[in-house]
């Protein structure tokens, strides 16, 4: 048996399965042919002698595919049409698994994932109804996996019927991370430690360390004097929709701070600087009232 047929016959495998992945990222049975076809022609332009697990391969080909989509509808700023509804078709059996298909995911269900971010979507889809570990969402989705898991958990709690940030927990963040940007503007050392948690870890992708960012950082002390006298560029932001900060200056943004904040404090600091990365990524600027700018 030639190797196109043994990667035909693995990739029937587990066709109905990135089908229905695609179909919950995308809404649209359609698009979710077309990105499982792509993933089809993307499998025989590349070499997988080593891919220990084909199938977590095509799920992961599917994702991005899926995400490019996503990112595509946001960038031309199209209004969501809703989920897709089955046309009849001449083939029965094909008509049957249509409307199966949509009958477990839920019309409902499919509206709401339309609210969500693309890289939300994602998170959740993976990992709440296809149980993909985060460390494997992690690199979709250009994160570190403590903020894939922000993301689907986000995502769920919209889905169960909650804003994914309320005004009162986006307010309270805010003023944290006001706080902080000013104390490291204002370079006070003591109030930039009241404001980070004892065992605060800041992270600094690649770019970000080229730019004179060590790599990681420990500790309260350490990173308080790292940002001291430091964030004169920096503003508050909405990374994803979570709080967070942009670090703005010719006029371009050239790093963003994903911020964790644990019981009143910042726990975690994720600096990105990564062009792509930051591409990837939705930032909405805040104003002095707090309004995205």
């Amino acid at each position: 048996m030639d190797e196109t047929k043994i990667l035909a016959e693995q990739f029937e495998a587990n066709r109905n399965r990135l089908r229905a992945v695609a179909y919950r990222m995308l809404g649209s049975s359609n698009e979710a042919d077309d990105a499982v076809q792509e993933a089809w022609l993307r499998l025989n332009r590349s070499d997988t002698g080593d891919v220990a697990n084909l199938g977590g391969w095509l799920t992961t080909v599917v994702a991005r595919i899926c995400l490019d989509i996503l990112r595509s509808r946001k960038s031309r700023r199209e209004e969501p049409m809703g989920p897709d509804v089955p046309e009849p078709v001449h083939d029965t059996e094909a008509f049957e698994q249509e409307v199966h298909l949509a009958d477990s995911v839920g019309t409902a269900l499919l509206v709401v994932l339309d609210t969500l971010a693309p890289a939300e979507r994602l998170a959740f889809v993976l990992h709440d109804m296809f149980a993909v570990p985060f460390e494997e969402i992690a690199p979709i989705v250009a994160r570190s996996p403590a903020a894939a898991r922000q993301l689907a958990s986000r995502a769920r709690r919209r889905v169960q019927g909650a804003p994914a940030v309320g005004e009162p927990d986006l307010n309270h963040k805010r003023k944290i991370v006001d706080a902080f940007l000013a104390a490291s503007r204002d370079g006070d050392f003591e109030d930039l430690l009241m404001v980070l948690d004892p065992d605060v870890v800041l992270r600094a992708d690649p770019t970000a360390a080229r730019m004179g960012s060590p790599a990681e950082v420990r500790g309260a002390a350490a990173v308080a004097q790292m940002f001291k006298g430091r964030a004169q560029a920096a503003k508050p932001a909405l990374v994803d929709g979570v709080i967070g900060a942009a670090v703005i200056f010719g006029g371009r943004l050239r790093i963003v701070l994903n911020l964790t904040i644990t019981n009143d404090r910042i726990a975690g600091i994720e600096a990105i600087a990564d062009p792509a990365s930051i591409e990837a990524l939705d930032v909405e600027v805040l104003a002095s009232d707090g309004a995205s700018s």
